[in-house]
Formats: C-alpha cells, sequence, structure tokens
C-alpha cells in the first residue's frame, strides 16, 4: 500500500472516488464492492453505454478508439466497405440519425468529460477508470486509488474468470496496458502507472477484493 498526501474526504458531503486499475486487478469489482458498501452509485459501463448511444458505435469499438494515438474513422470504415451506412457499420437503426464518419478520439474525450463531471455534479459516487483522476481534479472532496497487481496474478486472475489461456490472458494485459497508457497520456499529460497522481496505491496481491475495498474505506476515515 502506498499513500500520498493524506487528504480528508468527508463522507457526509458529496464526494467522488476514482478507483483506476491495472485489467486483471479486480478493481472493478473492488470499485463496486466500495459503492455498495458506502451505499452510493458506482459508474463503469454507464458511460461507455452513454457513449455507445451517443456514436452508435460498440463497446469494443469504443474501447478500442480510446487506444488510438490518431483519429480513427477513416481506417475503420475502410476495413468495412468503401462506402458503408450506419447499418453497415453495425449501428442500432435507433442511432442512425446520430452517426458520424468524423466521430475522432477527440469527440469520445469530450463526451466522456461532459459524462463525467455530470454524474459527480448528480451527487455522491464511485468512478472506475475513464481518466476520471484527471478530469475531476478540481472536484473539492475526492479522492483517487490506484489498484496494481503483479503480471502473474492478473494473468491467473483473467485465465479463470474468462476462461482464457495463459497466452491469451497476456495478450489482453499487454493489449489493454498500451491502449490506456496512450489514452491517459494522450488527455491527462500523465503516465498512468505514476503513483504521485493517486492518493492510494493499493497491491491486489494476496489481498481479496473485500479487504482491498475495507483498506480504501479505512483510508477514508
Amino acid at each position: 500500500m502506498k499513500l500520498g498526501n493524506i487528504k480528508t474526504m468527508n463522507t457526509k458531503e458529496p464526494f467522488v472516488i476514482t478507483i483506476s486499475r491495472e485489467v486483471g486487478s479486480g478493481g472493478h469489482t473492488v470499485g463496486k464492492l466500495l459503492a455498495e458498501k458506502l451505499g452510493t452509485r458506482y459508474c463503469d459501463k454507464l458511460l461507455v453505454q452513454t457513449l455507445q448511444k451517443q456514436f452508435g458505435l460498440s463497446v469494443n469499438a469504443i474501447e478500442k478508439l480510446k487506444g488510438e494515438k490518431k483519429d480513427w474513422m477513416a481506417d475503420f470504415i475502410k476495413k468495412v466497405s468503401p462506402m458503408p451506412s450506419a447499418q453497415a457499420l453495425g449501428v442500432n437503426p435507433k442511432f442512425s440519425q446520430e452517426f458520424r464518419i468524423d466521430v475522432t478520439t477527440d469527440d469520445i474525450y469530450k463526451a466522456e468529460v461532459e459524462i463525467l463531471k455530470g454524474v459527480a455534479e448528480m451527487g455522491s459516487c464511485v468512478i472506475a477508470g475513464r481518466s476520471a483522476f484527471f478530469v475531476l481534479k478540481d472536484h473539492p472532496n475526492k479522492v483517487d486509488v490506484f489498484i496494481t497487481a503483479s503480471k502473474a496474478h492478473r494473468v491467473e486472475r483473467i485465465m479463470k474468470k474468462q476462461g482464457l489461456s495463459e497466452e491469451s490472458a497476456l495478450a489482453i494485459i499487454e493489449g489493454v496496458d498500451e491502449a490506456r497508457e496512450n489514452y491517459t497520456k494522450r488527455y491527462a499529460g500523465v503516465s498512468r502507472f505514476d503513483a504521485r497522481n493517486y492518493d492510494l496505491v493499493l497491491n491486489a496481491d494476496g489481498h481479496t477484493e473485500e479487504q482491498l475495498a475495507d483498506l480504501i474505506l479505512s483510508y477514508i476515515g
């Protein structure tokens, strides 16, 4: 466990706890458990689903988009067909009118910023990922947590959870780590692995998700 500058968070006032994590560390589950223990909202996939509706893209397409270092839509279209319709790209007809071929990584980021700030304004919440530690840096009552784990721990967890081989689990870890790092560096201007970004850093090795959630509760008092 690594502690940054000790911060006081008033849980009787609207607060935000951001959970950044390495894939396979169990951070998603920790965030959900923490929100349950605090009796507050947990925000993760909801943000992606909102983006999915706004841009008419699949969850996988959005996640891939976030890791790109450049505008990606032109290449995406070429891979599908020379002149695709929204339906040809797998867009739900309900959102076809919202689909734009000029959607860029910057558009996604701007949408995420709006969504994250809106979620925080609605009241107390635990937010997983989405560079919330940076986007909400000016929030007056916030604690930022990063959950890490050894590669062996992460591989084992992904293999067990998704029924994958060791090789496939490693490929997921490398791909997701690179994509998330690219995204964070581009918009936050820092490495997501820099402990100075966070108030509390926890190593998941040797701990259950429940224990990690309780450690965060102890930290915030």
